[in-house]
């Protein structure tokens, strides 16, 4: 966070927060996202993911993360486009959502973390109800930074567990009526 310090005429120090948010940047596909630096809890080579089978393709495996077993999203794959192909740029960033048994890591694979932001609130604007190719109920705000547009992810919704589960129950249905 940066602080503003002005001095008052009688010399005492007022000290004016300006709240700066910092955000972790990353690519998918071609599209640049945020979330608050606050969500991230580590963030993580590609090794070792097991895939799982009869899951949704939004679902790329799981990781043993120091003895715990943590699922990961193919992010791309979530947000509608295609399942990432893995390079050596690809990485899993790790946050924790909430759950009906207190929080749960989850990893989220990306393409490509490029850095991390402070953006005043000055620069973030509601998500416009289109423009978008994904939904925009996962879309959280628009950060302008420059001459681009960043779209801030609303981590609680794009990995909300009730409805991964809830889809994937689906797909599962799904699957048995055709097989």
């Amino acid at each position: 966070m940066s602080n503003l310090i002005r001095k008052e005429a009688g010399g005492n120090a007022l000290a004016v927060q300006e709240q700066v948010g910092q955000y972790l940047t990353f690519l998918v596909g071609s599209e640049s996202f945020a979330i608050s630096i606050l969500d991230v809890k580590e963030i993580i080579e590609i090794a070792n993911v097991t895939p799982v089978p009869l899951t949704p393709d939004y679902i790329h495996g799981v990781i043993n993360l120091r003895g715990n077993v943590v699922p990961v999203i193919d992010l791309s794959a979530r947000l509608k486009h295609r399942c990432a192909e893995v390079s050596k740029r690809s990485c899993i960033v790790l946050v924790e959502v909430d759950a009906l048994e207190g929080a749960q890591l989850i990893g989220m694979l990306v393409d490509e973390v490029r850095e991390i932001l402070e953006i005043p609130p000055a620069n973030i604007q509601p998500a416009p109800d289109f423009g978008s190719d994904i939904r925009t109920d996962f879309i959280r705000a628009m950060a302008r930074v420059g001459d681009v547009f960043i779209i801030l992810l609303a981590i609680d919704r794009v990995l909300s567990l009730a409805e991964l589960s809830q889809l994937h129950s689906l797909a599962h249905e799904q699957e048995s009526l055709t097989s």
